[in-house]
């Protein structure tokens, strides 16, 4: 496994690491399989958050014995000193710690990453947990560019986490700017929040770039570390084949599609949006129509049920026009 240093942090982490984010699916007994597995395989960065429902709690179960063989990232969507102060403590105590290797500001907005910083804000927090020694290094994550380039200005931040992939290339120019101010870049939605299916293809591209200190993949299964790592591993450059897949797979998707994040939920109608999405691209690119069919016909709440309140689009990061894809699914599956 090649290791980099991530950013003016010193940290010295595997190129790859591992997403707390499936894990939610398993156990605990299960993660620490995973866990016993990363050691072995020599991935030492493990990403969570505090948003990640029970996966901060299974992690620290499961690195008992384990933890000093880990760079331990987590996140909070705290903005306020007192919020933030409760969410540190929290996640010290969930992942039965004295103290995490990187804490990290959740995707905030532009005005809501400055009201962090203000006086009274979640930074007051931060910093004084790292001065306690409760927190090592502080990070920055972010869905939009502009929030992006806003981190790059704050001297405290020492990690950004963007999406990058196949079909999210929109943030290169700022990772190289990561570069040059030693700012670590951690690559999120490697698989563009599970829309790219050749998992092997996507994560050699994101390998080639100098600029992604650590790309950290989702998973909850031992399968998975496998595949991914021989796909991170893997030397050899893109072939002209392959390339040119890479731009078919660009024309097909597009920019206005579904990570699958789940920030729009819940929705005041009870649709699953996320999971219509999906099942819409079964329908249209994977040539899975009848199967798509009889699992939308299966769901509870349709396309159809929108009430048109936009409550979803004010939460989604990528500010997709969610109520008109839903209505272009309603065309779609006829319901």
């Amino acid at each position: 496994m090649e290791t980099t240093t991530l950013g003016k942090t010193g940290l010295r982490i595997s190129r790859m690491g591992f997403g707390g984010i499936p894990i939610q699916k398993v156990d605990a007994k299960t993660t620490r399989a995973l866990m016993e597995r990363l050691v072995q395989e020599g991935v030492n960065y493990i990403d969570t958050a505090r948003g990640y429902t029970v996966s901060e709690q299974y992690l620290g179960e499961a690195l008992e014995g384990l933890r000093d063989r880990f760079v331990l990232a987590t996140k909070s969507m705290a903005r306020t000193r007192e919020a933030m102060e409760k969410d540190i403590e929290t996640s010290l105590r969930n992942l039965r710690t004295d103290h995490i290797d990187l804490y990290q500001v959740h995707n905030p907005s532009l005005a809501e990453l400055q009201a962090v910083c203000a006086p009274g804000g979640a930074l007051e927090a931060l910093l004084a947990a790292k001065a306690e020694g409760k927190i090592r290094h502080l990070g920055v994550t972010a869905h939009m560019a502009s929030v992006f380039e806003y981190a790059l200005s704050l001297d405290w931040v020492e990690t950004i986490m963007f999406p990058y992939n196949l079909v999210e290339t929109q943030g290169e120019a700022l990772m190289r700017r990561c570069t040059e101010q030693n700012v670590g870049f951690i690559c999120m939605k490697p698989l563009a929040g599970g829309a790219l299916e050749d998992a092997n293809l996507a994560l050699r591209f994101i390998a080639q770039n100098p600029d992604v200190s650590v790309v950290i993949p989702g998973m909850y299964d031992v399968r998975e570390i496998e595949q991914n790592l021989a796909a991170i591993c893997d030397p050899a450059p893109l072939t002209q084949a392959e390339k040119e897949k890479i731009e078919t797979i660009r024309k097909e998707l597009g920019t206005q599609f579904c990570r699958r994040c789940n920030y729009c939920q819940p929705c005041t109608a009870g649709i699953q949006i996320s999971g219509i999405f999906v099942l819409e691209g079964y329908l249209r690119r994977y040539g899975l129509g009848d199967w798509a069919q009889q699992r939308y016909a299966s769901m509870a709440k349709k396309a159809g049920d929108c009430v048109g309140c936009g409550a979803c689009e004010a939460r989604c990061p990528y500010q997709l026009p969610i109520r008109e894809m839903l209505a272009r699914c309603k065309n779609e599956f006829g319901a």
